[in-house]
């Protein structure tokens, strides 16, 4: 097989194979295979971010019960802002570089060198964005008392365990 065969033969493979592999982004969603589904990765990666965001909203929300003064949620709604701030900017810059991406995968004459750069740019976005996430909710208990972590620790699983069970939201009154 000659090189031009080759190269074309990858160009194609690339193309047709694109669908189906992580870092293919159309109107905001990854595509995977593996992953659940069509959709699963891409809600798979929100939620390891979005659990920091739900860690901080939860503990804000239940602050008269885990006993939080007026300082700590200060500290933990800034640090929530700031988190928001990195979330949206690494989102839309994940988007960009996964729509670039695209483009440069269309091109058949793309090298497979600048390919793989861009595929690392976005991969290294997304770490940036969970690595974020983990350092908020570690800034955010770091806020709480030893107590108040146990009560919040508490107060999600007891969440968690609603959600479970079903009865999240459930009408008073109603038997679950």
């Amino acid at each position: 097989m000659n090189v031009k065969t080759l190269v074309g033969a990858v160009a194609i493979l690339s193309f047709i194979g694109f669908n189906v592999q992580p870092g293919h982004a159309d109107a905001g969603r990854k595509y995977s295979y593996g992953h659940g589904g069509e959709h699963g990765y891409w809600e798979e990666m929100k939620g390891h971010q979005s659990h920091a965001a739900d860690h901080l909203r939860h503990v804000l929300k239940h602050g008269k019960e885990i006993g939080l003064t007026e300082e700590q949620i200060k500290k933990l709604k800034a640090i929530e802002l700031d988190y928001d701030r990195v979330y949206i900017k690494a989102e839309a810059d994940i988007h960009v570089a996964e729509r670039e991406l695209r483009a440069l995968a269309e091109n058949e004459k793309t090298e497979l060198s600048a390919l793989e750069a861009k595929v690392k740019e976005s991969e290294m976005l997304e770490v940036g964005l969970r690595m974020a996430a983990f350092k908020a909710r570690r800034d955010a208990l770091a806020v709480l008392t030893p107590e108040q972590r146990e009560k919040a620790t508490a107060a999600h699983e007891k969440r968690m365990d609603e959600m479970m069970s079903g009865s999240h939201g459930a009408t008073p009154g109603k038997v679950h």
